[in-house]
């Protein structure tokens, strides 16, 4: 399975950090994004931390091929590496955007609702 998730929105849906970092406190997740989540800007590592102990992961932004217009304007593309906090870290923002920011989120091309990434996000830190 790919590690990466790309949630797909609308350029006016993509949110700021106070608003993602909301979203994500009513998760069953003691995550926080750090401050460097700036929209659109992000691009590269993003710094976070989970349950006390460091889950970051690579978060970019971009623009939608014709392709995917459909499904949003903006693409934010998240990558981990093989550490399951930086998984569940991610699946939780994906959560996160699905559940708040009418995101529509997909791993391995197969689309996923906010709960089936909470579970997998569970699963990752069993």
């Amino acid at each position: 399975m790919a590690r990466v998730l790309t949630a797909y929105l609308k350029r006016t849906d993509v949110p700021t950090r106070p608003a993602l970092q909301q979203a994500i406190a009513r998760l069953p997740f003691a995550l926080t994004l750090d401050d460097g989540y700036v929209p659109f800007e992000t691009s590269g590592y993003l710094p976070c931390t989970l349950d006390g102990e460091d889950a970051g992961f690579d978060l970019r932004f971009a623009g939608v091929t014709e392709r995917r217009a459909d499904a949003g304007e903006v693409a934010m593309t998240m990558k981990w590496s093989g550490d399951p906090r930086e998984e569940a870290a991610a699946l939780a923002v994906g959560a996160a955007l699905a559940r708040d920011f009418r995101a529509t989120v997909e791993r391995d091309g197969a689309q996923l609702s906010s709960d089936h990434m909470l579970e997998q996000a569970k699963g990752a830190l069993v």
